[in-house]
């Protein structure tokens, strides 16, 4: 579980990256979740963008890919979610 201080270390960080997953109509996948899994273990910190066709709640399509990656949520703020997983073999951000 991540601290206050610690997501708001992760927003700031957060502010240059830009979404690398788009959620569509189909909502999310095995497939997709594969996919940020293997982001998440390279980058540490990702961007998922909900596209405007995807109808359910964003907090939601955020719990649906935290329970299939083991990310934590940073923040949800319109249709971005903000994404940290600590990475096992590339470790590049530390944590307050």
């Amino acid at each position: 579980m991540l601290t206050s201080k610690q997501k708001k270390h992760l927003r700031k960080m957060s502010h240059d990256v830009q979404p690398i997953f788009q959620v569509g109509k189909g909502g999310v996948n095995e497939n997709m979740t594969t996919q940020i899994n293997e982001a998440l273990e390279k980058r540490e910190l990702i961007k998922v963008s909900i596209l405007q066709n995807n109808f359910d709640d964003n907090q939601q399509v955020a719990n649906e890919i935290v329970e299939a990656t083991g990310a934590h949520v940073v923040q949800v703020i319109g249709n971005t979610i903000i994404l940290y997983k600590e990475s096992e073999e590339n470790k590049q951000i530390e944590l307050p």
